[in-house]
C-alpha cells in the first residue's frame, strides 16, 4: 500500500471534500480489507470502513504530515475495530504454511472452486476470530497489509517488541488451533469410511 500525494492530503486538511474524496477512493479496498478481517462480518466491516473514514475526516487537520499516511488511517480503523470488538466481547505448523495452502486459482472459476475458495476463506476468518483483537490486528497488518514490525508498532500504539511477542504468540495459537481442526476433521472422515477414529 502505497503513501498517497501529500498534495492531496494537504487540500484534504484545508477541508477539499474533493481531496478527502481522492483518499477514500485509494485506500476504501485496504480499510475495508482491515476491517474484514478484524470483524469477521462483511456487513459490520462495511459500517466500520465508513466509520473509520469519518473519523479520519474528522482528524485529518491533526494529521502528521511526516507519518506514513496509510498507518495513520490503518491505526484509527484498527482502533475502531478493536472497540467494536471490546463492545461485542468476542472472544507445529507455520502461519505461512496455513496462509499459504493451495487456495483455488481465482482464473478458472466454476461450482467446485468456488465453493472451496469459500471454504477456505470461511477457515482462515474462524483461525483469526480465535486471536485477541490487538493479537489480531497484529497478525492481519502482517500478513494482508504487510506492514513491518515498526509500521505496526505505530498502527497499533505499540512498542516493537510488544508487537514481536504478539506475532510469535498468535502464530503459535493459529497453528495450534490450526492442527486441532484437521484432527477433528480427519477423525470424522475416517468416522465416515467406516475406521476407528484414532
Amino acid at each position: 500500500m502505497s503513501d498517497l500525494d501529500l498534495e492531496i492530503i494537504i487540500q484534504a486538511q484545508q477541508g477539499d471534500e474533493f481531496a478527502f474524496n481522492t483518499i477514500v477512493e485509494t485506500f476504501q479496498t485496504p480499510v475495508y480489507n482491515l476491517c474484514y478481517r478484524m470483524l469477521g462480518n462483511p456487513q459490520e466491516a462495511e459500517d466500520a470502513a465508513q466509520e473509520s473514514f469519518w473519523r479520519a475526516y474528522q482528524a485529518i487537520a491533526k494529521y502528521d504530515p511526516n507519518r506514513s499516511f496509510p498507518t495513520w488511517l490503518l491505526s484509527i480503523t484498527a482502533h475502531y475495530c478493536i472497540d467494536q470488538q471490546r463492545r461485542r466481547r468476542l472472544p507445529t505448523t507455520e502461519l505461512d504454511d496455513i496462509l499459504a495452502e493451495t487456495a483455488p486459482d481465482v482464473n478458472t472459476p466454476n461450482p467446485e472452486t468456488v465453493y472451496s475458495q469459500g471454504e477456505h476463506e470461511e477457515n482462515i476468518q474462524s483461525l483469526l476470530l480465535s486471536l485477541p483483537e490487538l493479537d489480531r490486528a497484529a497478525i492481519v497488518l502482517r500478513y494482508w497489509h504487510e506492514a513491518s514490525e515498526e509500521e505496526i508498532s505505530q498502527t497499533l500504539g505499540i512498542t516493537v517488541s510488544a508487537v514481536k511477542s504478539r506475532l510469535h504468540r498468535s502464530r503459535r495459537k493459529l497453528a495450534k488451533v490450526w492442527e486441532t481442526k484437521n484432527s477433528v476433521s480427519n477423525s470424522v472422515e475416517r468416522m465416515r469410511n467406516g475406521s476407528p477414529a484414532f
